[in-house]
């Protein structure tokens, strides 16, 4: 296997586990990680910095993003941000920084999964295995016989995974945040606690005390903001846990 020589470097097979963009300035763990993807059927792309992975991202193709959150210019985090505000590219965010705070923020500003540093081969792997069926990769359960749910003048649709607001416009979801909202819709009025939300979403979020599925249904909601005056479609039940609380149509 050719070593990584330099940014923007594509495997040259086309495999069909999902291509995965790496951000990562660190020679060796860029080629390490580059390494253990195509060994395990991924396409892999590679970059060094924001600017590059910006060249990179107009080409298309890319199913996950690793991306590191010490780079060179803007951070990763920086990049994070800017990156939610035109697409839901999953990404998972890895950082040498593993503290709650750190996963938590990583989670608020829209990464789908954090890992830290030093991590295991298998877990990385795991980790990017379950993004990708959460997202774009993942078939649409053959038990769903509706394609539309509608609720509160919002509509999600199973097929393209779009959602949108009672004005019409689309809104972006996040792998993780879809995958939220399905349980949410899939259990309408009935109180869900962390670990229901934990195994019913299949996220890896950290444990059900972790604040990780707090954040998630923060950035949910605040997505599904009511207009003013209006009540909240997920609310949250003191000590219990979330509750949607709308009527979901199923077409």
């Amino acid at each position: 296997m050719n070593p990584v020589s330099g940014a923007g470097v594509p495997e040259a097979s086309h495999a069909p586990m999902g291509h995965v963009l790496i951000v990562e300035d660190d020679d060796g763990l860029r080629l390490l990680m580059t390494r253990a993807l195509r060994e395990s059927g991924f396409r892999v792309t590679t970059c060094r910095s924001g600017a590059e992975m910006w060249r990179l991202l107009p080409e298309g193709g890319i199913d996950l993003i690793l991306l590191d959150v010490m780079l060179p210019g803007a951070s990763g985090l920086d990049l994070l941000r800017a990156l939610r505000t035109r697409s839901s590219v999953p990404v998972i965010v890895v950082s040498a920084r593993g503290e709650e705070a750190d996963r938590v923020l990583g989670l608020e500003l829209g990464a789908d999964d954090y890992v830290a540093k030093p991590f295991g081969r298998p877990e990385l792997l795991a980790r990017i295995r379950a993004v990708l069926r959460r997202s774009v990769l993942a078939p649409a359960p053959a038990t769903r016989a509706t394609e539309t749910l509608t609720f509160s003048g919002w509509r999600l649709d199973l097929r393209s995974r779009a959602l949108v607001d009672p004005e019409g416009a689309a809104v972006d979801l996040s792998g993780a945040e879809y995958d939220l909202l399905l349980v949410f819709l899939d259990h309408p009025g009935r109180v869900l606690g962390r670990e229901q939300i934990l195994e019913l979403s299949r996220a890896r979020l950290g444990s059900p005390s972790d604040r990780s599925v707090d954040t998630l249904v923060s950035r949910l909601r605040r997505k599904l903001e009511p207009p003013e005056g209006g009540p909240p479609v997920i609310k949250t039940v003191r000590g219990s846990g979330y509750l949607l609380a709308a009527t979901v149509i199923r077409a």
